[in-house]
């Protein structure tokens, strides 16, 4: 009867031992990693990697970084770096080196993309 005391206890230290690990685990599997590179004109200006819940957006890990002002889905401003409607300087995005065509509000993100803003002059 002693042995069989003792191996429950055991067993349940065991239990005690592994379950927050196991919980932890299962609550970072709900995260991502995602790499935002900020550029003006050809100039790195800013790199972070941000973590973030699964299917975050773009807009959100970026406001997570830095100070940001969007209008209607689109970035305006990225810490004090703001776009110039009269000289066509305007913020755009690309993720995983493609470009992007919906608002940075919609796009989706999944984990170890890599997010790169550019201020840069509109040649359209």
């Amino acid at each position: 009867m002693k042995k069989i005391a003792a191996f429950l206890a055991s067993l349940l230290m065991l239990l005690g031992v592994f379950a927050p690990a196991t919980t932890a685990k299962a609550s970072t599997t709900n995260n991502i990693k995602v790499t935002y590179t900020l550029k003006k004109n050809k100039k790195q200006i800013a790199k972070k990697t941000i973590t973030l819940k699964k299917n975050a957006t773009v807009t959100q890990g970026l406001k997570k970084g830095w100070k940001v002002n969007d209008k209607k889905g689109f970035i305006t401003e990225i810490d004090g770096h703001k776009q110039n409607d009269k000289k066509k300087i305007y913020w755009t995005y690309t993720v995983n080196k493609k470009q992007v065509n919906v608002s940075a509000d919609k796009k989706k993100l999944k984990n170890n993309d890599k997010v790169e803003f550019k201020l840069s002059k509109y040649n359209g």
